[in-house]
């Protein structure tokens, strides 16, 4: 009995399409061949300017999950973000799990980051996507009360070491698992994700010649609401 709980505890923590309390959205069920591209953590000096080339060489929005703390450090990474045009959104300020926390811990954790989202002089909607997907109780709970979604993701590569190895494996896993409405999540902000960074323009040109469009997750949160 207490294995068989002890994997419901876990299944419910991970859990990619559901919480206990308020919306999350893993993808959007739409018929349009829309895509939204996102990067967790950061900014951080070895991936910013490369992912942001990346993006606009090829014209492509992006929405950016980005840490409070290390907003704080890189506030010029952070408003090179914005002014790009893309979608910031909350990562927590420390990137703790999320799980046995206080309804105060929960509450400083997603407003200081707003605070700096703000600062760099993002002012569009703010979404929230918890650190390692994991969520339970007081997280949901709070989000549900301030009216926002948890966001997490249909398509992440770099949870397979076979597949995060090579950038052309990470191009193959999500033109292969991509569906109209995914959210595709990419880890490439830190020095040690040099495939995923050498991965975004392939990925985005694959994508496209399959008939793509990319939006940013707001955007992609407004198709299912209409």
């Amino acid at each position: 009995m207490l294995g068989a709980a002890a994997v419901g505890f876990d299944a419910l923590v991970n859990a990619r399409s559901f919480q206990l309390f308020g919306d999350l959205v893993d993808r959007v069920s739409t018929s349009e061949k829309v895509v939204a591209l996102t990067f967790d953590d950061g900014p951080d000096p070895a991936g910013t300017g490369p992912l942001l080339d990346a993006l606009a060489r090829t014209g492509t929005p992006a929405t950016f999950y980005l840490i409070g703390q290390d907003m704080a450090a890189h506030p010029d990474l952070t408003a090179a973000i914005a002014a790009a045009g893309h979608e910031l959104g909350n990562h927590t300020y420390s990137h703790e799990r999320m799980v046995f926390v206080s309804p105060g811990f929960v509450a400083d954790e997603v407003e200081r980051t707003d605070e700096r989202i703000r600062q760099a002089g993002y002012r569009g909607e703010i979404t929230f996507r918890p650190p390692n997907g994991k969520k339970l109780l007081t997280l949901p709970l709070y989000l549900s009360q301030h009216h926002r979604r948890t966001i997490m993701w249909d398509v992440e590569p770099n949870s397979y070491p076979e597949v995060d190895a090579r950038a052309e494996r990470i191009v193959d896993h999500v033109a292969t698992h991509v569906r109209p409405g995914s959210i595709v999540l990419l880890h490439g902000m830190y020095a040690g994700r040099e495939q995923t960074r050498r991965a975004v323009i392939p990925l985005i040109e694959r994508l496209r010649n399959d008939g793509y469009r990319f939006v940013t997750v707001s955007q992609l949160l407004a198709l299912a609401d209409r």
